[in-house]
């Protein structure tokens, strides 16, 4: 379990996140609603450790506090990132991108078993795994950020903006793939601008304001709330 509080940020004078508290389950969907400069992907990038928290700020896997760990010792702790963009190796293979994932110490006993378990995910990225990341699609290589992502065995998964940039048909396949790997025990805290899809899947909601959690509640609570509806749904 993943479990934030007091979570702040600053970026030189600017107040970046203010006392964000939060949890993440295992086998549950958690979507974080917000505006533009909301402070959504500072939020997974303190969480990653790629943005440095205040001091007072506690994150804890299981327990295991996180603190100022270095991204290499959280991503042993159970907690993954895929960032906006995906950050692939776009010169590397399939193959070699999925492997790279693999790294990990938590991960390497395992690793065939994952391998297998990314590739029925996504069964496309078998069809292509000796081709150059960068030649593949926009969701092809969303695919492979996430495979990438999941063998690191990861206890929960932070993704931040996925379906951005992606077809009608690859968000399909990518909302259905989340549900799966919801499915396969693994807790994700999902950063999504199309907050009707991701609704519709997650099990509960938190809704980010000028740095701070304004709102939480289940997902269908929130579809069904008036301000919820008018911010980020469309009128009812």
């Amino acid at each position: 379990m993943l479990n934030v509080n007091q979570l702040s940020v600053r970026y030189g004078h600017h107040q970046a996140l203010r006392s964000v508290a939060l949890n993440v389950n295992p086998a549950e969907i958690v979507v974080i609603l917000g505006a533009n400069g909301a402070g959504k992907t500072t939020l997974l990038k303190s969480l990653g450790g790629l943005v440095t928290m205040d001091n007072d700020s506690q994150v804890k896997m299981n327990q295991f506090d996180l603190g100022k760990l270095p991204p290499h010792q959280i991503v042993e702790s159970g907690l993954a990132l895929v960032p906006e963009g995906r950050g692939i190796f776009g010169d590397l293979t399939v193959r070699e991108n999925l492997k790279l994932g693999a790294y990990p110490k938590r991960a390497r006993a395992h690793e065939e078993k994952h391998y297998k378990e990314v590739l029925e995910l996504f069964p496309r990225l078998e069809e292509r795994l000796d081709q150059v990341a960068r030649t593949m699609s926009g969701g092809e290589q969303q695919m492979v950020a996430i495979g990438r992502a999941l063998m690191s065995a990861p206890e929960v998964l932070l993704l931040d903006e996925p379906s951005l940039g992606l077809s009608p048909l690859f968000v399909g396949e990518l909302f259905k793939a989340l549900e799966r790997i919801k499915d396969n025990g693994v807790g994700v805290l999902l950063v999504e601008q199309n907050a009707v899809k991701s609704l519709e899947i997650a099990d509960r909601a938190y809704v980010l304001e000028n740095g701070a959690v304004v709102a939480s509640g289940d997902a269908e609570q929130m579809r069904t709330d008036k301000a919820v509806q008018d911010a980020y749904l469309g009128a009812a």
